[in-house]
């Protein structure tokens, strides 16, 4: 299996790669040295199929992290056999690989189609760094959709170039921080990286879009060349257009908007009487802080220069006038307006406020002008909306057994219509449809009406009977919308069914005592998310366990599984390597009666000798590499349950180890995790579909509907519908909250001053000389990565000399900052008590652990693998006994 990583080349082309997982990994000692695992060029293309064809061969140089004579592989990667054991530091070495360029226009279509989600079916795994060319690649076509690009001449070639203001602008950054590092393994910094691949993306958008098109300009001018280059494949233009470059500067100025813009705040009928005397004022704003307004009269009784908006504005009327004609030509209503000398409203009819709420003030927010609309619009109490309420026939009261309700149970349901929370009559909803207009006043508060949607509360009203609990949540929960239909607004329902489409199931719900198989005691928060999980389950959903760390996730697991009858069949737990263990250890302290199976290591059963040993086990314990190498043999047994710990682990859902765990069979389903998103709503996507499978709709749906809105746009209203969806299916409790857990100590942190030593003085002063010569003769890139690699060296002077030096002397006396520390693990080791130092590296880790006592640390570093891991863990537990003698120091 290849994984396929892209980075933007400083060509100016998308650069593919791959890492192939049967290919040896051991390389000779030699400076840029090719890498071992790298795929050839043929097999990316042969991989990416019709996408790829036109792509050329070639070789590049990158960065990437190294241990030893091996590039390390890829988070993506996973080998077709055990990866040997890493040794040695890691560290930066320089490999070349072989390379599939695409040029822009051959790029756009295969990013569009992985960020399309339709990647799944190439021969291949997409790595993070081409996943985030797919996000650019995206935004770059959202861009143009929107009509956010400007033509443009750079030297003799005209190319479209992004508009970015406001969202999209916070959005470009956003892209540029989350670069990942294999994005820019080929040299570069991020925000430079993702600005000239988005400019050459938005660039082959805008041409793809107007493929076929001839722009009107005067054949052999120069304004005619630089129209025909912008819309074919040649971008180079034929003739001199230095001249038109100069005067397109200031038209360019003038669409893309400075530090002050035009505004349009939609002013309602100051009385009831007065419904149709709507005004739209003009006003300047600024660009950069929308709360600061000048009123267009302002603007007109100022002389000369005006300070205003924070800022000294030289030309205010001129400013006001170019806006407004800009926006005239996204909105020509408003030429009436620009008819006068002084323009600062426009009046508007109630059908002229309702085309501006609908069709005018969208489009000039797009293009980037201030828009202030009153604050009902947009909220669901200024449209008509239904709402379902469910009984259910069975006695009042709240679940705590795993079968008291079930999908396929009855309940009765009627609908009611209403105008936010003000819930309308069938009188009041035909008086309504009466008045034939679209804005109307209605109990003090102004109310778009549709035909439709009036027509279709009345058929509602006259509804109502029974339905399952299957549909009644399928109502509830469901992304499913149609902009023709009346929206629902809310669904309830009585008891425990009610908590649960509100979020508030965990709350309500009966404690559930842990079954007789389980040795221990759990909290009143724990005893009340084993019942969240087993009411979850007789619904047949699948839920996100996400307390936050040290709240007893694992236990409450092994609770519900020492529950299950020997007849329901496994559970299979899939797991990091380095919990492993945990998971044998506590199952064997918590449900020593669970018979533990755990699936790993070259020596794992197969065949019948696999189905054996699962028919022999109550939990079956894997990997997420073995789950996606097994992914065939895991398949076909029919599991009760499938439990991911540390679920973040499938937060990409292109990966094979994510796409392999998704795909297993089982009737219920529970992610654990304590960051169930990390960096993208994608993330919540990929781990809620694992256990609701299709509850989120289909990956591009989600993107469209909620990751877009919410991340790029800050859309509060999709984040709210997002929350009411997955809300449900997300149990979060934290120990800073009180009503979870009280007898919790508050977490102390202080700032300890430490001097500088002699020597530490002398070499930081070195290091800060040294940077600045160097820097006199440098500049760009350059200068800045002398910076970065400074202030490394000063934090490593500050530390301890040693950890600069690279040496092996003594330590004592050398740093005021590990002077202090003895003094603190002194303090604690006489005062019997234990003690973990957090250092963030392991050399410093290692400076740590030879201040201390022999015989009183031990270490344990994040890159330490399970074994040694459950050694240190051990260790650390058995000094229960000899406390006054414990320490240990974990990078």
């Amino acid at each position: 299996m290849l994984v396929v990583h892209g980075f933007w080349s400083h060509a100016g082309r998308l650069a593919l790669w791959a890492e192939d997982s049967a290919a040896p990994v051991r390389s000779s000692r030699r400076a840029a040295r090719p890498h071992p695992f790298a795929a050839p060029a043929e097999a990316v293309a042969a991989a990416l199929g019709d996408h790829a064809a036109k792509g050329a061969h070639g070789w590049a140089a990158l960065d990437l992290p190294t241990a030893g004579s091996r590039p390390l592989d890829s988070p993506e990667l996973v080998r077709t056999d055990l990866p040997a054991k890493v040794t040695g530091a890691i560290t930066l070495g320089a490999w070349r690989v072989p390379v599939l360029e695409l040029d822009p226009d051959a790029a756009l279509p295969l990013l569009l189609a992985s960020s399309a989600g339709q990647g799944g079916s190439w021969a291949s795994q997409q790595g993070a760094s081409l996943r985030h060319l797919a996000e650019v690649a995206a935004f770059a076509a959202d861009l143009v959709r929107r009509g956010r690009v400007l033509p443009t001449i750079e030297g003799d070639l005209a190319v479209w170039r992004p508009l970015l203001t406001g969202a999209d602008a916070a959005w470009a950054r956003a892209l540029a921080a989350a670069l990942p590092p294999a994005g820019r393994a080929a040299g570069g910094t991020p925000t430079e990286l993702t600005a000239a691949a988005l400019d050459a993306l938005v660039d082959a958008a805008a041409r793809a879009a107007l493929d076929g098109v001839r722009l009107a300009g005067g054949r052999g001018t120069p304004s005619g060349a630089w129209l025909a280059a912008l819309t074919g494949r040649e971008r180079r233009i034929p003739t001199d257009v230095s001249a038109l470059a100069g005067e397109l500067g200031g038209w360019q100025r003038d669409a893309a908007g400075g530090a002050v813009r035009a505004c349009f705040r939609l002013v309602e009928p100051a009385s009831d009487e007065e419904v149709q005397d709507w005004r739209v004022d003009f006003a300047l704003q600024a660009a950069d802080e929308p709360s600061l307004v000048v009123d267009a009269e302002k603007v007109w009784r100022s002389r000369g220069a005006l300070v205003a908006l924070a800022r000294h504005l030289d030309a205010p009327q001129e400013t006001l006038l170019t806006e407004l004609g800009r926006a005239s030509r996204l909105w020509p209503e408003l030429d009436d307006a620009l008819r006068t000398a002084k323009p600062a409203a426009l009046g508007l009819d109630v059908s002229g406020a309702h085309r501006f709420l609908r069709e005018g003030a969208p489009q000039l927010h797009a293009a980037g002008f201030g828009v202030l609309l009153p604050t009902w619009w947009g909220k669901a109490g200024s449209r008509l909306g239904a709402r379902l309420h469910a009984k259910s026939r069975t006695a009042p009261g709240t679940v705590a057994s795993r079968s008291a309700v079930g999908m396929e149970s009855l309940v009765d349901y009627r609908w009611d219509l209403a105008l936010g929370d003000e819930p309308l009559t069938e009188h009041e909803l035909r008086t309504l449809a009466k008045l034939k207009t679209p804005l109307v006043r209605l109990r003090g508060q102004w109310v778009e009406l549709d035909s439709k949607h009036l027509a279709a509360g009345l058929k509602l009203l006259k509804s109502g009977g029974e339905m399952s609990v299957g549909e009644l949540l399928h109502l509830g929960l469901s992304m499913e919308d149609d902009p023709d239909a009346l929206p629902i607004q809310a669904v309830t329902a009585d008891g425990a069914l009610g908590d649960l489409l509100t979020g508030q199931a965990e709350r309500h719900l009966a404690p559930v005592e842990p079954p007789a198989g389980f040795v221990g005691t759990l909290r009143p928060y724990q005893k009340r998310g084993l019942a969240w999980l087993s009411f979850l389950e007789s619904l047949g959903l699948g839920g996100i366990l996400a307390d936050s760390m040290g709240l007893g996730k694992t236990i409450q697991l092994l609770a519900l599984m020492a529950g299950d009858a020997p007849e329901v069949g496994p559970t299979l737990l899939v797991c990091p390597m380095s919990l492993v263990g945990n998971w044998e250890r506590e199952a064997a302290k918590f449900a020593p009666g669970l018979r533990i199976h755990v699936h790993h290591g070259a020596e794992r059963p197969r065949g019948a000798k696999f189905a054996a040993a699962v028919r022999a086990a109550d939990v079956v314990v894997t990997t997420y590499a073995i789950a996606a190498r097994d992914a065939e043999a895991l398949g076909e047994i029919a599991w009760h349950r499938v439990v991911v710990d540390e679920a973040q682990a499938i937060k990409n859902a292109a990966t094979r180890q994510a796409a392999a765990v998704r795909a297993l069979p089982a009737r219920h389903r529970v992610a654990v995790t304590g960051t169930p998103v990390e960096n993208r709503l994608a993330d919540l996507w990929s781990i809620m579909d694992f256990a609701n499978p299709g509850l989120l709709g289909a990956a591009a749906t989600f993107k469209r509907k909620y990751a877009e809105p919410v991340e790029r746009h800050g859309d509060e209203e999709a984040a709210a519908r997002l929350r009411r969806i997955t809300g449900p299916f997300v149990l979060r409790r934290l120990k800073t909250d009180k009503s979870i857990i009280s007898d919790l100590p508050e977490k102390l942190e202080m700032d300890v001053l430490c001097n500088l030593t002699g020597e530490q003085a002398s070499l930081y002063q070195a290091v800060v000389d040294d940077m600045l010569l160097k820097i006199e003769q440098s500049d760009g890139i350059e200068r800045r990565g002398l910076v970065l690699a400074t202030m490394t060296k000063l934090k490593q002077v500050c530390n301890h000399p040693a950890q600069f030096l690279h040496d092996d002397t003594r330590l004592a006396g050398r740093s005021g900052k590990l002077a202090r520390l003895e003094e603190i693990l002194d303090e604690a080791l006489g005062a019997g008590r234990r003690r973990c130092c957090s250092p963030s590296t392991p050399s410093s880790a290692g400076c740590c652990g030879r201040t201390c006592p022999p015989g009183s640390v031990a270490r344990c570093s994040t890159s330490t693998v399970e074994c040694p891991r459950r050694t240190v863990t051990r260790w650390w537990r058995a000094s229960r006994a000899t406390v006054g003698r414990r320490c240990s120091c974990c990078p």
